[in-house]
């Protein structure tokens, strides 16, 4: 039953998506709305292109309820249940097993992708009229289609169990089953990946049509917001679960599928800077079109690396034949983006030009080449084994040496301009101006550096990052501090001064300065020992005393193993080396104390030993200021969240009554001329 309804849930939103591209297909080739019978609906009302949308969705989500039904009644009748689960498996781990290997990870994806294109049909239902929405969504269920007919073939979710149905299975993979950050990381990280749908099919769809106007970056902001944020919070929480569970007392290894998810988070975020030129002044087009279509390639080019079996890692799941497809799909993606931005290059030019190196675009042109030399040294690190294995059969393996050397100091050159490139105006800046905004931020600077050598700190780049932190973290505080004076005395509350893109943009700058921070002081002073200890026995770490109690062994319905009871200060660590019931290979869980100033960090790395001479041999770290990062990755979240909502000044400029800025309706379905001012149709954005 639980097959049949999953492959009924799967046919469905591939033949909805199919019905959605024959009748977008066939208004825009009629140039009439989308099959209305000759008749033009009234303004408002839902076309079949949202019906179609929403049936792929229902299809999506009765797919991923008989899935997730037959992992939690053990119907081993479904090959993937039979790979993937266990009757001891915890119900939690039950259900994030659809995600734990290809076939559930694919039917998320799918059930993420048509919630995205669902939400971009009712979000433009009422201009499902205009041909730039219409080629939009056509896209999308393109996309759709892709996904599902992978489902209906290498990557089937549903596959029947050849021969025996089994009494049992082995369950998910261990590491997968050790955490609840796992119902969360994965989610957040394909909703973030999958998200960039929607502006790559608005940029080939206004190529398309040739309305390269700024139209498509205002229709599609939110929807940027929302997959941008998602991906940086999946990537952080992916760093956070690895850094609980794996055990070696680090939470970034430069893992090939760790720096796939990376690359496209560099690329949007980049993107979301340089749109602000493109907006203000009409600049950087070719650019901004260049960057969404590399982001939305490098996301398939992310699914690929992760589900193809080319990488071995922990993210990764077994070699399978879904690896062509998906490679194929990327070709095709970067061949259509490139030759649709070469086909309409005449119009792509800009009505002006950058009028000084030292302003607000020329920063945030600077800032763009950085990302983008940052994503193409982790993608080159990333591939480059790959391509010699391929064609070479060379075994290379490039780690965090090369990647340390290289992207050390383009973090560094970030958090300069990070602090920079808010202060500058638009067009130009004087001297009088820079040393009026960036004074403060200077001082705040050098001050940190000085402290820090006063207090003993030595090493050239933590040194840096702390004092950089500090100067681009003042910015931000100057710029927030002023947005809440500046509402404050229009009487709206400082709460609302802080919402808006540009304030929320400080709030993101605030988390990626404390994440910097953390990671420099982290990697530079972290401790770490292997300590061989019997009951009783005390030694001091780093500041430290921690006394091994005992060594028990222990057993739960879904595990057994052995644990060490350690005493560390005043709390009590569990260090221990599990085997999950089903799977045979032991894992070291590790105990972990997390404060403000630094972390302990117990992991059973050597071994345990119980019986008359009971001894444990531990890996123990002591980390500054690694909880930091989640606090940052915290605030990235909550700034992007603000950015999403509309400022006073956006909240002005929309409203009716306002000549500042025509209706987003009007830019969408009415844009200027290439010739057109930019500024004349752009939100004016802050000084």
């Amino acid at each position: 039953m639980n097959g049949l309804l999953g492959h009924i849930g799967v046919l469905l939103a591939l033949l909805a998506a199919l019905a959605g591209i024959a009748s977008l297909a066939h208004s825009l080739i009629w140039r009439r709305p989308a099959l209305a019978s000759g008749e033009v609906p009234a303004p408002g009302r839902t076309r079949p292109a949202t019906y179609f949308a929403w049936l792929s969705l229902a299809g999506a989500v009765l797919a991923t309820i008989a899935m997730e039904r037959a992992l939690l009644t053990h119907d081993f009748s479904l090959a993937f249940v039979a790979e993937n689960n266990s009757r001891q498996t915890p119900t939690l781990y039950d259900i994030t097993g659809m995600w734990s290997a290809l076939q559930g990870s694919i039917l998320l994806w799918g059930l993420i992708l048509c919630g995205y294109v669902a939400a971009c049909a009712q979000r433009f239902r009422a201009k499902a009229d205009d041909a730039l929405v219409r080629w939009a969504l056509l896209i999308c269920f393109v996309v759709v289609v892709f996904f599902f007919a992978l489902m209906l073939g290498p990557a089937d979710p549903f596959a029947p169990t050849h021969g025996a149905v089994p009494a049992n299975g082995p369950g998910p993979n261990a590491l997968l089953q050790d955490n609840t950050l796992i119902a969360f990381h994965p989610v957040l990280l394909y909703a973030g990946l999958v998200g960039f749908t929607v502006p790559f099919s608005f940029a080939l769809a206004s190529l398309i049509t040739g309305r390269v106007g700024e139209g498509w970056l205002l229709a599609t902001r939110r929807f940027t917001y929302l997959a941008w944020a998602c991906l940086g919070l999946g990537i952080v929480l992916g760093a956070w679960w690895s850094y609980q569970t794996s055990g070696w007392g680090g939470y970034w290894s430069w893992d090939p599928v760790e720096n796939a998810a990376l690359i496209p988070w560099l690329t949007g975020t980049a993107f979301l800077h340089s749109v602000l030129v493109q907006e203000r002044r009409g600049l950087l087009r070719i650019w901004n079109l260049s960057l969404i279509v590399a982001t939305f390639s490098l996301t398939i080019l992310a699914t690929f690396l992760t589900r193809s079996g080319v990488t071995q890692s922990v993210h990764s799941f077994s070699a399978s034949g879904v690896g062509p497809a998906l490679l194929g799909f990327f070709g095709a993606i970067v061949a259509a983006g490139v030759g649709l931005i070469g086909w309409r290059g005449d119009r792509l030019a800009s009505p002006g030009s950058i009028d000084s190196p030292l302003s607000r675009e020329g920063a945030f042109l600077v800032n763009n080449l950085l990302f983008a030399a940052f994503a193409l040294v982790v993608l080159l690190g990333t591939v480059f084994p790959l391509f010699l294995q391929a064609f070479d059969n060379s075994a290379v393996t490039i780690g965090r040496p090369y990647f340390d050397a290289f992207t050390v100091p383009l973090g560094l050159a970030l958090l300069f301009f990070m602090a920079v490139a808010p202060a500058l105006p638009w067009r130009k800046a004087s001297e009088q101006l820079l040393r009026e905004r960036l004074a403060i931020p200077a001082w705040a600077g050098v001050g940190t550096i000085v402290c820090c050598v006063l207090a003993g700190v030595r090493g050239l780049t933590p040194l840096l990052a702390f004092g950089l932190g500090a100067f681009a973290g003042a910015a931000a505080l100057r710029q927030l501090v002023l947005a809440a004076l500046a509402a404050h005395r229009h009487h709206l509350g400082a709460w609302r001064g802080v919402m808006g893109r540009a304030n929320g943009g400080m709030v993101t700058h605030l988390g990626i300065v404390v994440i910097g921070v953390a990671l420099a002081a982290a990697s530079s002073y972290g401790r770490t020992a292997r300590l061989t200890l019997v009951p009783h026995q005390i030694v001091r770490f780093d500041g430290h005393v921690i006394e091994l109690e005992a060594v028990r062994a222990f057993s739960t319905p879904s595990r057994y193993g052995d644990e060490a009871i350690v005493r560390v200060d005043h709390g009590t660590f569990r260090p221990a080396i599990d085997i999950f019931r089903g799977n045979s290979t032991p894992v070291a869980t590790p105990s972990v104390d997390s404060g403000f100033i630094d972390d302990v960090y117990l992991s059973a790395g050597g071994s345990l030993t119980t019986g008359a001479h009971p001894s444990a041999s531990l890996d123990v770290f002591v980390q500054p200021f690694i909880s930091w990062l989640w606090v940052g990755g915290a605030m990235v979240g909550a700034g992007a969240l603000l950015a999403a909502v509309p400022g006073r000044r956006r909240r002005r400029a929309t409203d009716p009554s306002s000549l500042a800025m025509p209706d987003l309706a009007e830019e969408l379905i009415a844009p200027r001329s290439p010739a057109e001012p930019a500024a004349l149709s752009s939100p004016a954005g802050p000084s």
